[in-house]
């Protein structure tokens, strides 16, 4: 499966197939929640979350790849991701784009 952000792929005719989208809600559990907060008082990156949400966009990329899977695409375009904050300490990661099928 090829996945590119451009909605075009050099050198294919491409077949629209529709939207195709995958979702995640992540959350970190207690104790580490904790060790994070105290971070903020000094500042710096806080690993546990970073390592929490690139889990989260595999995991929403693997489902919108199933998804374009499932309508016989070859490729994935314009993909986009967002997150929001569901609760404390806890996002929802969706990413989406355009399945597509190869003319040529």
């Amino acid at each position: 499966m090829i996945l590119v952000t451009t909605d075009y792929i050099s050198g294919k005719e491409l077949e629209m197939l529709g939207m195709v989208k995958g979702s995640t809600i992540q959350s970190k559990n207690i104790g580490r929640d904790i060790t994070q907060s105290f971070k903020t008082i000094v500042g710096g990156e806080l690993k546990a979350y970073t390592q929490m949400m690139n889990e989260a966009r595999d995991l929403a990329t693997g489902r919108m790849i199933e998804e374009a899977s499932a309508l016989g695409a070859d490729a994935i375009v314009n993909i986009r991701f967002t997150s929001s904050a569901v609760m404390a300490g806890a996002a929802e990661v969706i990413a989406y784009g355009t399945a597509v099928k190869f003319k040529n």
